[in-house]
C-alpha cells in the first residue's frame, strides 16, 4: 500500500511539472503573438532552407515579408504573393503568370503561410519547454510543438524565441519524411512610417500589358 502511495505521489508531481511547463510554453507564445499583433506594420527579411539528406536535397533562399494588419506582401523563391484583403495574388515572373485565389492552399509550406506566420501554434499542437541557448549574445528559448493529429506529416516544430525582444528568431519544421525546413529571421522592423497600402495591390492591367497570363480560381 505504501509503495502504491509513493508511485501515485510521484505520478502527481510528474503530471504537475509537465502541466506547468506546458502552460509556461503557451504563455510565452501568447505573449509573443500579442506583442506582434499590436504592431501597425512589420517588415521582415528571412533565410529559408529545405534539407533532406536521404534524398540529397538542399535548397536555400532569402526572402522578405511586409505585413500591415491582414494585408501582406511576401517574396521568396523568385515569386511574390500579395493579399489585398480579399484575394491572394501569386506572381511568378519566371512563368509570366499570376494565379489568383480566395484562400491559401493547404498544400503550401506551412512555415511560409503569411496568415499563420505568428499564430499557427494556437490549434493542433501540444507544447513543451525546450533548451535555452546563447546565440551571438542573445538568449534564445526553444519551444517544441508536437501535432495532435497522428496523421500529420510533421513530427515537430521548434520555435526559437528571442527572450529579450519576445520575438520569433527561428522556426524549424521536422517532417516525417526526413525533410527539415528552417526559417531564420534576419531583420525585424516594425511600426515603419513609410509603408504604403499600394504595396498590397496588384495592377493586373500592367501585368497583362507585359504579357502575363492571369489565372483566377472559380
Amino acid at each position: 500500500m505504501k509503495n502504491k502511495l509513493v508511485v501515485l505521489t510521484l505520478l502527481c508531481f510528474v503530471s504537475l511539472g509537465f502541466s506547468q511547463k506546458t502552460n509556461k510554453s503557451k504563455d510565452l507564445l501568447d505573449e509573443v503573438n500579442e506583442k506582434i499583433t499590436n504592431y501597425k506594420n512589420m517588415y521582415i527579411t528571412f533565410k529559408y532552407s529545405l534539407d533532406n539528406k536521404a534524398e540529397n536535397i538542399h535548397q536555400a533562399t532569402r526572402g522578405n515579408i511586409t505585413v500591415m494588419g491582414d494585408l501582406y506582401n511576401v517574396s521568396y523563391l523568385g515569386g511574390t504573393k500579395v493579399f489585398d484583403g480579399e484575394k491572394i495574388y501569386t506572381i511568378l515572373p519566371e512563368d509570366e503568370e499570376i494565379n489568383i485565389s480566395n484562400e491559401e492552399s493547404d498544400e503550401e509550406e506551412s512555415l511560409i503561410k503569411p496568415s499563420k506566420f505568428f499564430s499557427f501554434y494556437k490549434t493542433g499542437f501540444t507544447y513543451s519547454w525546450g533548451t535555452l541557448i546563447n546565440m551571438k549574445g542573445k538568449k534564445i528559448q526553444n519551444i517544441i510543438l508536437t501535432p495532435t493529429d497522428g496523421e500529420s506529416e510533421i513530427n515537430s516544430i521548434v520555435l526559437a524565441i528571442n527572450m529579450k525582444d519576445k520575438e520569433i528568431y527561428r522556426m524549424i519544421e521536422n517532417g516525417k519524411n526526413g525533410t527539415l525546413t528552417t526559417l531564420t529571421i534576419n531583420k525585424f522592423k516594425k511600426n515603419l512610417p513609410d509603408i504604403s497600402k499600394s504595396l498590397f495591390k496588384v495592377d493586373l492591367a500592367k501585368y497583362k500589358g507585359d504579357g502575363y497570363t492571369i489565372n483566377e480560381a472559380q
